[in-house]
């Protein structure tokens, strides 16, 4: 026989080792079957009492309810997250604005055409922005994060057409509706001034 090591270990239990009576009276170890039986069993238990639920009480435990309504808050925390960021996007731009100056070049107008689309794609795609934040229930109240986004686009094309307005690319002035004006056919005239 080998000599015994110092740091080897004998994990057999003999009979007079501690703990050896203990572990003989405890049960054997359970299959996953069984455990999949039990739980089958304890589901079956809980949809049927709440089926028969007669006294009209909610059976939902609290810890259900207080989860539902986390989940309620943090969609309701991200439709607002959504609905500020339109704003966040508005000084930045205001500033990218200003540096692109007054005159025609490519920058400007590129800058100006940016300024004006992405509020009116943020428009129409108001419902697919929020889509993620719906509840199937209908208890997360998204219309005002919904007024606030389209209100936040709304400011935006707002310094996209005030800059325009500075580049002299807005119809303003009634020099800018020359061509649509009628002018009268006068059938006599005169050399004497009026």
């Amino acid at each position: 026989m080998s000599p015994k090591r110092r740091w080897s270990v004998n994990l057999k239990l003999q009979d007079n080792d501690v703990g050896y009576t203990a572990l003989q009276k405890m049960p054997s170890i359970c299959d996953m079957r069984l455990v999949q039986s039990v739980e089958k069993e304890l589901e079956a238990k809980s949809s049927y009492s709440v089926k028969d639920d007669s006294t009209g009480s909610n059976s939902i435990s609290a810890a259900e309810n207080k989860q539902a309504m986390a989940i309620r808050a943090r969609k309701q925390s991200k439709a607002m997250s959504i609905a500020i960021s339109p704003g966040k996007q508005i000084a930045m731009n205001g500033f990218m604005l200003w540096m692109s100056g007054k005159h025609l070049n490519i920058f400007s107008i590129s800058i100006t055409t940016m300024a004006i689309m992405n509020p009116v794609k943020g428009i129409l795609s108001v419902p697919n922005a929020f889509r993620s934040c719906e509840d199937p229930d209908g208890k997360v109240d998204l219309t005002s994060s919904k007024a606030l986004f389209l209100l936040m686009n709304l400011a935006w094309l707002g310094v996209g057409l005030y800059k325009m307005a500075t580049m002299k690319l807005l119809p303003l002035t009634s020099a800018d509706w020359e061509g649509s004006v009628v002018w009268k056919h006068v059938m006599e005239t005169s050399s004497i001034p009026p």
